[in-house]
């Protein structure tokens, strides 16, 4: 699909907003910190440890419904940056270890893994499994199993990409020295909360060895495929609805409560989500739009909060065509984007805070007060719009540039998104740009293979850290590097960021590797994400609070309905 450019003047900002969104008020702290996790034990002994939900005596049957986004662009939830497949493919598997649902993951404790030892130089991870521990296809969980997932992970196999490969660079192998055991060998240390806190994510998620060789370690068109989990495929209906059923066999014994789980797909931040949650078709929902959330914190009987989440909204630039080979250029539509009014813009459909290339909420970011008085960040963009016409200028392009192409994924905040950017590049620098609209599946296959000029998403990191998303995002041949960034005073920083054990050493490098991307931007940032999840009070077993991100407390062991 093919929209015509906006015409309009963006510049008067009443205006625009008028245009394109109701006016509801929308307020965010300008700088959060979040809790720390707690610290990992070199040694835990897990064999007696029982997870449970948080509340005493919980019931236990009855069908959660659920109603969450998830239009997947493939099946293989390694290979996936998206909670279109997560958000629902979840429950079906277990991890090696995990993050506790029951402290808004802050905690690391035991799941294949009953037990670890960290050796003292930090260079190497055994873990030890649970016995008796069956796929939903009855064979049996073994060390192999772990080994193969891990291995596809840590190094993926040519033709496949998987955007949490960067957080196991350091890992030189994994071994199983027996049935049960599990090891990781690096060839240097690491933080040891960055390790565990890799291999705990959410996405990482224990596949059978043999679904893996079957498959040519390629998921991406299987859709049904064996996991460890407390649910299993029950039915499923393309852009409806997928039904999970309690797995009878399920080694964790007690959970789940549920007997099922009904996820309903609905576009996120839709009026469609809010009003299936208001009236009570599902009992939870996640990434609602701020009006709908107002209405469920007024409502008796529900609840509804919003959290961070690990995710950069922006627009990517293709490196690899004229004229985003220039660093000048790509520095010039940085500036130009005023972040401000971005957030203004789609304030009823999503909650969004402003910042740069690190996660504003962050103890790593540059404060929001500090950040606001840069160019591209401040209040009046005159300042930053003369200096982006001055780079224009020196760069052979003060005439402007016409014909991109815009590739825009097909959600209503990135298409209101684009049509304001659209119209700030016109009406800034004469750069015009034809939005083009794709569905999630495309939109990830043209980014990955470089079929734009522009193009405008969302992606997201695992850790708050920038060990993962500088090298993930940012670094040459990063799994989402959509723009083909290559910068080389960057790419020298990283490793020097990556081993640096000293807190203020570190932040020194990770602010020099800001400084460098503000000059040459990889991306162009827009805003960052918050969400909003609602749900009536009876839905308990669980504690978003302080989530961050979406992408750890998945499984839906622990929740269970109090009716």
């Amino acid at each position: 699909m093919t929209d015509r450019p906006v015409s309009r003047p963006w510049w008067n900002r009443r205006d625009f907003l008028k245009t394109s969104t109701a006016a509801a008020a929308g307020a965010y702290a300008m700088r959060w910190g979040l809790a720390p996790a707690a610290e990992v034990p070199f040694e835990f002994d897990g064999s007696k440890f029982q997870l449970a939900a948080p509340e005493p005596n919980p019931k236990r049957g009855g069908v959660l419904r659920y109603g969450i986004t998830m239009r997947p662009p493939h099946f293989d939830v390694h290979q996936s940056g998206t909670i279109n497949n997560l958000g629902s493919q979840a429950c079906m598997f277990d991890n090696l270890i995990r993050r506790d649902p029951r402290d808004s993951g802050k905690t690391i404790i035991p799941d294949l893994a009953h037990s670890w030892e960290i050796a003292k130089d930090g260079k190497t991870y055994t873990f030890h499994l649970r016995q008796g521990v069956q796929f939903h296809d009855g064979v049996e969980l073994t060390s192999e199993d772990v080994k193969a997932t891990f291995d596809r992970i840590a190094k993926p196999p040519q033709g496949i990409s998987i955007p949490r490969s960067v957080l196991f660079k350091a890992v030189s192998e994994i071994v199983a020295p027996d049935k049960y055991t599990v090891q990781f060998k690096l060839a240097e240390p690491r933080p040891i909360n960055f390790i565990m806190s890799a291999i705990a994510s959410g996405w990482n998620v224990i596949l059978r060895k043999k679904t893996l060789e079957d498959n040519n370690y390629n998921l991406r068109k299987v859709e049904i495929y064996p996991g460890t989990g407390p649910f299993r495929s029950k039915q499923r209906i393309e852009n409806e609805k997928w039904v999970m059923e309690r797995n009878p066999n399920y080694w964790n014994k007690g959970l789940p409560y549920l007997d099922g789980i009904e996820f309903y797909h609905a576009l996120p931040f839709s009026p469609e989500l809010g009003s299936g949650l208001l009236s009570g078709r599902v009992d939870y929902a996640r990434l609602l739009d701020p009006g709908s959330l107002r209405k469920v914190q007024a409502t008796k009987g529900m609840t509804g909060l919003n959290f961070y989440q690990s995710v950069i909204q922006a627009t990517w630039m293709n490196n690899k065509k004229k004229p985003f080979d220039d660093p000048r250029v790509r520095r010039a539509f940085h500036l130009v984007l005023d972040k401000p009014v971005l957030v203004d813009v789609v304030k009823d459909i999503a909650p969004m805070m402003v910042g740069g290339f690190i996660y504003p909420f962050s103890d790593f970011a540059t404060p929001l007060p500090e950040l606001s008085k840069r160019l591209g960040y401040q209040a009046d963009p005159t300042a930053s719009v003369k200096e982006a016409q001055a780079l224009m200028k020196a760069a052979g392009h003060e005439k402007g540039i016409s014909g991109l192409d815009y590739l825009v994924r097909e959600v209503a905040s990135f298409k209101l998104w684009s049509q304001a950017i659209q119209a700030m590049l016109q009406q800034t620098l004469n750069v015009q740009s034809n939005i083009r609209t794709a569905v999630e599946s495309v939109w990830f296959d043209d980014v990955n293979t470089g079929k734009f000029d522009l193009a405008i998403g969302a992606i997201v990191s695992t850790l708050l850290d920038p060990s993962d998303y500088f090298n993930a995002w940012y670094k040459k041949g990063g799994p989402q590097n959509y723009s083909s960034w290559d910068n080389a005073k960057f790419n020298a920083l990283l490793p020097q960021i990556d081993s640096e054990v000293d807190p203020k050493k570190r932040l020194e490098l990770i602010r020099q590797a800001e400084a460098i991307m503000e000059e040459d931007p990889p991306l162009l940032p827009m805003s960052w994400e918050k969400i909003n999840d609602g749900w009536y009070n009876y839905v308990k077993g669980h504690n978003p609070k302080e989530y961050f991100g979406i992408y750890d407390c998945v499984r839906f062991d622990t929740f269970w309905l109090d009716k």
